[in-house]
């Protein structure tokens, strides 16, 4: 059953960066992964949601590098916004809420890498905040050897928290 997201939606796609591509265990499901990325980052076009994208920068994700670069398959179109980050959560020392807040945006459709670091955060920080928050919950993953397992784990323990888990072929926005 598909359900209709609040008009004032947002898309944050967290620390899609080419280096997490690279990493001793590979992205879990990477190409799927991907191709949902640029499905609701299409679909957020067409509806006019904004579409904030939030890129991590720390010792191994060097600001300006080629590895800090967001991946090619989900490059931010003209209209979309690049906010730093040096935490977990998007929300902590950037100007994410302060931008929602200013766009009424009150329900946030989170998706990125990784699972149980970024993602996690990012969610809890926006319940926190008062935001309806959906996760794409086949539009997340990670580069550890537990991968599927924390995915389908944080899936679960984030709905027990108030997030809505939903397949990205399901979340519509506007």
């Amino acid at each position: 059953m598909s359900e209709k997201t609040h008009s004032a939606t947002a898309l944050l796609l967290i620390d899609v960066q080419v280096d997490l591509f690279h990493k001793s265990h590979p992205i879990y499901h990477a190409d799927m992964l991907l191709e949902n990325l640029c499905s609701l980052i299409q679909n957020a076009h067409i509806a006019g949601a904004p579409v904030i994208y939030l890129q991590h920068a720390n010792k191994q994700l060097v600001k300006g590098t080629s590895g800090w670069q967001i991946h090619p398959s989900v490059s931010p179109a003209a209209a979309d916004l690049v906010f730093d980050k040096t935490h977990g959560s998007a929300f902590i020392d950037t100007p994410l809420h302060a931008h929602l807040a200013e766009q009424g945006v009150d329900t946030l459709v989170v998706a990125g890498l990784v699972t149980h670091g970024c993602v996690r955060a990012t969610c809890l920080d926006a319940l926190q905040h008062g935001y309806r928050v959906i996760l794409a919950e086949d539009g997340h993953s990670s580069y550890s050897k537990d991968a599927a397992q924390l995915v389908d784990e944080w899936n679960v323990k984030l709905a027990g928290l108030g997030v809505l888990p939903m397949p990205s072929r399901e979340i519509q926005f506007g």
